[in-house]
């Protein structure tokens, strides 16, 4: 079943600010700076990373939430870098999940589906990951507006 795009459509805007620094604003006022490496930035790399963490944590935080409200939460996100024959890209992709839950009944019935919800997301439900394991063409173009 293929869901109606326009109705799903999504979009960031992004403006120099800066030798190799980038600000991306959402359709929401959000904005994310993005940069080189060579200050506190994030590199666009890294904000793949931070976006395959986050969408998975969003998931598995709204499945476990239901049964009780983590006392901890920490998700660690990574890859190798390579450059090969098919260019750069990134390779061994990898997410941690490290979360805690109350002693008591809520808190065991949201251990007993972490596990679950971790592969649901990473199964079915995040966007970002599974947009990365299933491969979609992005096309660039050149506008004529300038």
């Amino acid at each position: 079943m293929t869901e109606n795009t326009a109705d799903h459509h999504r979009a960031v805007d992004l403006a120099r600010i800066g030798k190799g620094r980038y600000k991306a604003t959402n359709a929401r006022g959000g904005v994310m700076v993005l940069g080189m490496g060579e200050d506190p930035d994030f590199t666009p790399v890294e904000a793949l990373l931070a976006a395959i963490a986050g969408c998975s944590s969003i998931d598995v935080d709204l499945i476990t939430g239901k049964r009780a409200e983590a006392t901890s939460f920490h998700v660690h996100s990574e890859g190798d870098k390579v450059r090969d024959d098919n260019g750069n890209h990134m390779t061994n992709l990898k997410i941690t999940f490290s979360v805690e839950f109350p002693a008591g009944e809520e808190g065991d019935a949201a251990r007993e589906v972490l596990d679950r919800a971790i592969q649901q997301s990473h199964d079915r439900l995040c966007t970002v990951s599974r947009t990365v394991q299933l491969g979609s063409p992005v096309e660039a173009v050149r506008s004529d507006a300038g």
